[in-house]
């Protein structure tokens, strides 16, 4: 029998975290979950380190949309559940994504957790409500808020595009002709090392200014180059 979630981790040089993210997905996968990694061309042995904790490990080129559209190719669950390396689900997740997509009148195709980013900024709390706010106002949700979605809703929007940036963003769009998000309360914990690396302020002023430049038209190429992000992936589509 097909699982009833696929869970799908893209992953880059993630060797010093890959192993203890994959045993926190353990239970889900005791429940029926099946986990795909996909690295996307790791030179520090995160593929291998992955494989005791992962349903299959599919190599994929570079860069998240090519990375997360090839494992939604390789999976084979009901649901799809597109959560990045540095991000921990709340333990029911399965739970919550089935009830998420199976109730309602008609039930709901896709949506996103609400989002706490771990560290000891100060500011990094607001940063976070500000996101789940913003998403819920929208309707646009971000990789880190933890997207999942009927493949049925997968299949119909066509994946993720093939761009370098913002992918979180344009299927977002897409996802939205076919109805609203649930936008659940409960949170996903993840990583805020961009932001203590960077500077708060300085980060958030730099993703406002990408997502803008996005909204009117920049290359997602160059805006992942100006984000410190500047994979390689192939000209055609996945």
């Amino acid at each position: 029998m097909n699982p009833p979630l696929s869970i799908v981790v893209p992953v880059l040089n993630e060797a010093t975290q890959v192993a203890e993210r994959l045993a926190a997905l353990a239970p889900l996968r005791a429940r029926g979950a099946e986990v795909i990694v996909v690295d996307g061309g790791s030179h520090d042995g995160t593929a291998a380190l992955a494989r005791a904790g992962a349903d299959q490990v599919v190599q994929a080129p570079r860069g998240r949309a090519h990375q997360m559209n090839a494992g939604a190719l390789a999976s084979h669950g009901q649901w799809l559940l597109f959560l990045h390396a540095d991000t921990v689900l709340p333990p029911q997740a399965d739970m919550l994504i089935a009830h998420a997509l199976t109730q309602g009148t008609p039930p709901a195709v896709w949506g996103r957790f609400d989002v706490h980013i771990n560290g000891t900024l100060r500011g990094l709390r607001m940063v976070a409500a500000c996101m789940n706010a913003r998403s819920r106002l929208t309707g646009v949700a971000t990789g880190d808020q933890g997207l999942f979605m009927a493949r049925t809703a997968f299949d119909a929007v066509g994946g993720f595009p093939p761009i370098a940036l913002m992918e979180d963003v344009a299927i977002s769009q897409r996802l939205l002709a076919l109805g609203r998000p649930v936008c659940l309360r409960e949170k996903v914990h993840t990583s805020g090392r961009r932001w203590e690396q960077h500077g708060l302020w300085r980060t958030i002023v730099l993703m406002w200014r990408l997502r803008l430049a996005y909204f009117f038209g920049a290359d997602p190429e160059q805006l992942a180059r100006r984000y410190g992000y500047a994979p390689s992936p192939p000209k055609d589509s996945p």
